[in-house]
C-alpha cells in the first residue's frame, strides 16, 4: 500500500474510484492523475485486476461493505467518488453486507427490483446520501469521450450508414425497457442485441452464426452500433468501447463499430485505432441521428 500523499494543490479532493473490471478504471485513474489529482482505487474482489491495481494506492473491497468504504474514504481525504469498469448484476446472496449496509437492507432490496439503470442510479444516490460527490468519466477525463468522426483510417460506406440509423432507432425504442446499450444490424437485418451477457458476448454469438451459416450477409457487412439509454444517468455505466470490441467485431466479420459521441467513452484511442486499421474495419463517432460520420 503506498504512502498517502496530500492532495493535489488545485484545490481537489482526492478522488475515490470504485474498480471494477477491464482496463477503464485504470485509464481514467491515470488520466486523474496527469491532472494533479490523487487517486484511491477502491478494487472490488472477483472483478478487478490485481496486477493493474498494485500500481495505484489501493484497497480492496467486497460488494456490500459500504460502511468500511466511508471510514477509509474519509480517512484517504476521499470526497469525489467515480463507478468504473465492468461488473455484472449480483445478486442479493452475493453481497457481503457491513453493519452500515445490513441498515440499509430495505432500501437496497427495493433497488434490486428493477433495471439496471434502477439498481446503479439508486446506488449513487446512497452515497450521495452519505455525503460523497459521483462524477462521471466525463466530468473526470473528458480526452477519453468519443469525438464526432472516425477513429482509425476508414469511414462508413452509404450501406453502413443505413445499418447504424437502424441500429440507433432499435436502440432509442427499446431504451426505456433497459436491455442494453449495443445492437448488431447488417443489411438492414437484426443480427443481436446485446443483453446481460455484455457487448464482447453479443458479438462471439454473431461470429458463432456466421460460423454456423445462420447469417447469409457476406463477412465485411454490418456495424455494431452502441449507445447511452435515454434518460441514463451518464456518470454512471455510458457505453465503453476498448481494443477487445474491436477484435471481436472483427471476429463477427463486421465492417465496423458506431457509437454516439459525447456520450461514449473510448478506453484507449490509440490502441483502438491500430487495431481498426489492422483488421481493416472502421470505427466512428456519430450524432444521435447516425449522421457526422
Amino acid at each position: 500500500m503506498s504512502e498517502r500523499m496530500p492532495d493535489a494543490s488545485n484545490g481537489q479532493t482526492a478522488l475515490a474510484i470504485i474498480c471494477g473490471g477491464g482496463t477503464l478504471p485504470f485509464a481514467l485513474a491515470d488520466a486523474a492523475i496527469r491532472r494533479g489529482r490523487r487517486v484511491v482505487l477502491f478494487a472490488l474482489r472477483g472483478w478487478a485486476d490485481p496486477q493493474r491495481v498494485a500500481a495505484y494506492p489501493h484497497h480492496w473491497t467486497w460488494m456490500g461493505q459500504f460502511g468500511r468504504f466511508m471510514r477509509i474514504a474519509s480517512a484517504e481525504g476521499c470526497r469525489d467518488v467515480a463507478f468504473i469498469g465492468s461488473v455484472a448484476r449480483p445478486s442479493l446472496r452475493q453481497i457481503r453486507p457491513d453493519w452500515h449496509v445490513l441498515r440499509l437492507m430495505p432500501q437496497i432490496v427495493q433497488l434490486f427490483r428493477g433495471g439496471d439503470d434502477h439498481l446503479q442510479s439508486g446506488i449513487g444516490r446512497l452515497f450521495e446520501q452519505h455525503g460523497f460527490r459521483l462524477l462521471g468519466p466525463k466530468d473526470i477525463a473528458p480526452e477519453l469521450v468519443m469525438p464526432l468522426g472516425p477513429i482509425g483510417a476508414l469511414a462508413p460506406g452509404e450501406r453502413d450508414r443505413a445499418d447504424i440509423a437502424r441500429g440507433l432507432a432499435l436502440l432509442n425504442a427499446t431504451s426505456p425497457f433497459d436491455i442494453g446499450q449495443a445492437v448488431v444490424v447488417a443489411d438492414n437485418h437484426v443480427l443481436a442485441v446485446e443483453g446481460p451477457e455484455g457487448t464482447d458476448q453479443a458479438l462471439a454469438r454473431v461470429a458463432e452464426l456466421r460460423r454456423n451459416g445462420r447469417i447469409q450477409t457476406a463477412t465485411g457487412a454490418g456495424v455494431l452500433v452502441k449507445a447511452a439509454k435515454v434518460g441514463q444517468d451518464h456518470r454512471i455505466d455510458l457505453p465503453v468501447i476498448g481494443p477487445s470490441t474491436i477484435d471481436a467485431a472483427a471476429a463477427a466479420g463486421l465492417a465496423g463499430v458506431a457509437v454516439v459521441a459525447g456520450t461514449t467513452i473510448v478506453a484507449e484511442p490509440e490502441r483502438i485505432a491500430t487495431a481498426a486499421d489492422r483488421a481493416r474495419i472502421f470505427v466512428v463517432g456519430v450524432d444521435a441521428g447516425g449522421t457526422g460520420q
